[in-house]
């Protein structure tokens, strides 16, 4: 039978560190060598990190890739590798090398260059234009690059109809939720349409705003799925894969010989590049079984927003972060994930309560540092807020009290929240979501201050899914059920609710939804049965708010269109929908 045993490494990179990237790959490396594998693979520009944008216009990072993709070519001895690299001839590519026992054999370059979304490729890159087959111990393989396996009769079914018994696409793919079912759902496709064993070895990470989720995957040519990697973890996903099982199923497939014919004028340029002829006759270890169980949706979003919080605020180099604690469902939600993230240690909770403030928030305060075990600061706001208020009095007298003042507790709020980060080198985490960034209830400066937005992309009710998710799998009220239960409120004046200028969030999310990130006209909204009047209101606080979110901080994308990465929009704006 002939066989190939694959290890997809699926590592945690950083954009520039050279040093620390190429140390993963080393030590995936020997791990694979130590379990015989004939295949090691890596992911989508592993060497420099996903994505490195306009550091790709410096001379000195391609040259510091390069330079490092030598380290990595010097220590494969006894190994295959493909291995994600930038590559510079004439003009600069996202490519992949392919490397044996010491050697660079070929370099693969990304054919189709995304440039929708958060991508932005086709300014950087140049596209690749062959579909080389690559004979790796004897066995014909098409390597391609993330968005290459995306495309109906693309670089993966040319490879398939030129040779290539199996497909590797090494990829760094950005989560957003639910969308590992649709990931798979395409590579079991393409898997049985080309009759090939399809593997794919994706990033896992956070990068900026990105959160990468591994769920490295093989399929066989039936579509049905052999092995998976962890999600939001590294792993090395090791599997032995049937090749002869490929030819037998092409042989009985009376598509595959019609479809043959067609190849016959192809418009690919294509190669067929002898890596090893030979497959290895070493004994190789038994593998372990691995299962894989689907995530619960909500443990997914959870489990994204933990590893993006824990990967900024490691990557960029900061120890500890500070949270305004208000007694509410947001900034409670952002503490929990913040422990889970950094441990209990490294956050500090700060309550400032105002003359607004109810007794009740500051007691599920208190509860919930003593439930996440976090130190808590407690730094009253009446004092500097009388002095404001005494300040602007000459120039107020004339006006009634108004939004100017809540936002001025707001701002004060924000002010102490920096103070501390200054003095103690604390990272502030603000605590808006989605369903305020979009509809500007939030305040400039205020709690909108601070490094990164940990819930920016999370609607106001999934939020609430997301407490009831945190408590049921610690078993215990760890965001006490008081806070839970509470009516949302800002508490910057007196009986104050967030429903006095927001419509009820289970209204608004699903017209925010539908006019943020399906990019529905107003009309068709109201056609789907939305009042027209809260509909017309809703987009209009979107659309007047862009100048507002352009401001924030950056935080973890979970929905298929985040603000600011997915969806941009000018700020000087007379467009009416």
């Amino acid at each position: 039978m002939r066989q190939l045993r694959i290890a997809m490494a699926q590592i945690n990179t950083t954009v520039g560190d050279f040093g620390g990237n190429i140390a993963k790959i080393l030590k995936a490396m020997a791990e694979a060598r130590s379990l015989g594998a004939d295949l090691v693979t890596f992911p989508e520009l592993a060497i420099c990190g996903y994505p490195p944008e306009d550091l790709l216009l410096k001379p000195q990072f391609i040259e510091q890739n390069l330079k490092s993709l030598s380290r990595v070519i010097e220590g494969s001895q006894g190994l295959t590798l493909v291995v994600g690299f930038v590559d510079s001839k004439e003009d600069i590519y996202n490519a992949a090398a392919i490397i044996h026992d010491g050697r660079l054999v070929a370099v693969y370059h990304k054919v189709y260059l995304p440039n929708y979304g958060v991508f932005d490729e086709n300014r950087y890159f140049q596209a690749g234009k062959e579909y080389p087959v690559y004979v790796i111990a004897g066995i014909g393989v098409g390597v391609n690059i993330c968005e290459d396996i995306l495309c109906e009769a693309g670089p993966a079914t040319a490879q398939a109809y030129s040779g290539a018994e199996v497909i590797l696409n090494i990829s760094a793919s950005p989560y957003h939720f639910g969308k590992w079912e649709s990931r798979q759902r395409m590579l079991a496709t393409r898997a049985s349409d080309d009759v090939a064993i399809v593997a794919y070895n994706n990033l896992v990470g956070g990068q900026d705003e990105l959160v990468f989720d591994g769920n490295s995957m093989v399929f066989d040519e039936q579509g049905k799925l052999l092995a998976r990697g962890k999600q939001f973890d590294e792993d090395l996903v090791v599997a032995d894969l049937d090749v002869e099982s490929v030819f037998q199923s092409r042989l009985r497939d009376p598509k595959w010989c019609q479809k043959s014919l067609l190849i016959e004028k192809r418009p690919w340029q294509l190669a067929r590049i002898v890596v090893s002829e030979a497959p290895s006759v070493a004994p190789k270890p038994p593998l372990p079984p691995r299962r894989f169980q689907a995530p619960e949706p909500r443990g997914e979003v959870y489990d994204a927003l933990v590893l993006g919080t824990h990967d900024y605020i490691s990557k960029n180099g900061f120890g500890k972060v500070v949270i305004g604690l208000s007694g509410g469902i947001d900034s409670s939600l952002v503490a929990a994930i913040a422990v889970d993230a950094l441990g209990s240690s490294n956050v500090v909770g700060v309550v400032m309560p105002s003359r607004y403030s109810s007794p009740g928030s500051l007691v599920d305060a208190q509860l919930l540092a003593k439930n996440l075990g976090i130190r808590l600061l407690n730094i009253p706001i009446e004092k500097p807020f009388q002095a404001y208020l005494e300040a602007l009095a000459e120039e107020f007298k004339e006006a009634r009290p108004n939004v100017a003042e809540e936002n001025i507790q707001a701002r004060i709020r924000g002010n102490l929240l920096m103070a501390l980060s200054n003095k103690f080198g604390w990272l502030v985490l603000t605590t808006g979501n989605k369903s305020e960034f979009a509809t500007g209830y939030t305040t400039l400066y205020g709690d909108m201050a601070g490094g990164f937005a940990v819930i920016k992309d999370v609607p106001k009710t999934m939020v609430y899914k997301l407490a009831r998710h945190r408590n049921s799998s610690a078993g215990s009220e760890l965001i006490p059920e008081t806070i839970i239960d509470k009516v949302p409120s800002a508490e910057l004046a007196p009986g104050q609710k967030d429903s006095d200028t927001l419509p009820p969030y289970e209204l608004l999310d699903p017209i925010l939804e539908a006019y943020v990130e399906e990019d529905k006209s107003v009309d068709q909204i109201i056609d789907m049965g939305f009042d027209q009047a809260v509909v017309r209101r809703v987009a209009r606080m979107v659309d007047t708010s862009e100048y507002k979110r352009r401001q924030a901080p950056p935080g973890v994308k979970i929905t298929p269109k985040a603000f600011g990465r997915d969806r941009r929009l000018p700020i000087t704006n007379r467009f009416k929908s």
